[in-house]
């Protein structure tokens, strides 16, 4: 299988496997697809994180496999493409992305889907869609303008540059840094102390986040507010007050 997904102590793993440079082809994509709703389904996955191995995370689209289609075939598969890292991104769990050596255009837009981004010190990242006579098309424009703003998006996939991983921290392109060594252990661990967490305010701010950052303000506080008052109905909100009463801040435990 191209994509994998493991599961150990609430965190799911969703590891690229196709060697050398997990080029993300159309079986990959649907694969990843399915892995991803699966981990959205799974009560034992609480939170998940995106692996391209030790030595890259994904170099992009299958350029060969590309290569061959007309207008007629990308105008069939580029919905589905897009489907597929949206499922990425909607997994309503937290999600964070271990990137190692090269992310670019496919490989950077799938960190685009994570909630949180590690990234090794040598690693690099682009959207170099451009210099194929392309943009990108797998959410690369969308997101990016969204997370690091209009501008820089527009510098990073006009020019189809690569950053390391210095100028992507600065851009906030990732959220930290660290030796490639440490990538995964770091990513796991973050997923895993989330996983630890109440799994249904965990969903609820994330997807009053996403929504609030797709609409309007008052749209967004209209779904703070619903998940809001809706999350006084949970065990977990007891459960969180109790202890928060009984014992202090940060004392819950959840599971």
């Amino acid at each position: 299988m191209t994509v994998n997904l493991e599961v150990a102590e609430g965190v799911g793993t969703l590891r690229l496997d196709r060697p050398p440079m997990n080029a993300l082809n159309v079986a990959t994509q649907d694969r990843l697809r399915e892995l991803a709703e699966e981990a959205t389904r799974r009560d034992d996955v609480r939170a998940v994180v995106i692996y391209g191995g030790e030595k890259v995370f994904a170099a992009g689209a299958d350029i060969k496999e590309m290569q061959d289609m007309d207008h007629t075939a990308m105008v069939l598969r580029s919905r589905a493409l897009q489907d597929s890292f949206t499922a990425v991104a909607r997994i309503p769990k937290p999600v964070v992305a271990a990137v190692t050596g090269y992310a670019l255009g496919g490989g950077c837009e799938l960190a685009l889907c994570a909630d949180y981004r590690i990234a090794a010190e040598d690693a690099k990242l682009g959207q170099p869609e451009i210099l194929l006579g392309l943009i990108p098309g797998a959410g690369g424009t969308q997101r990016l303008a969204r997370l690091i703003g209009p501008s820089r998006a527009k510098d990073l996939i006009f020019t189809g540059r690569m950053v390391r991983a210095d100028e992507a921290l600065t851009l906030g392109l990732v959220d930290r840094v660290v030796p490639a060594a440490e990538v995964y252990e770091q990513a796991h661990a973050w997923a895993t102390k989330l996983a630890q967490g109440p799994a249904l305010a965990l969903r609820a701010a994330k997807e009053s986040v996403d929504t609030g950052l797709e609409t309007d303000i008052e749209t967004g506080l209209a779904v703070e507010r619903n998940w809001f008052a809706g999350l006084f109905a949970t065990e977990d909100r007891a459960r969180g007050m109790r202890s928060f009463v009984e014992e202090g801040p940060g004392k819950a435990k959840f599971l």
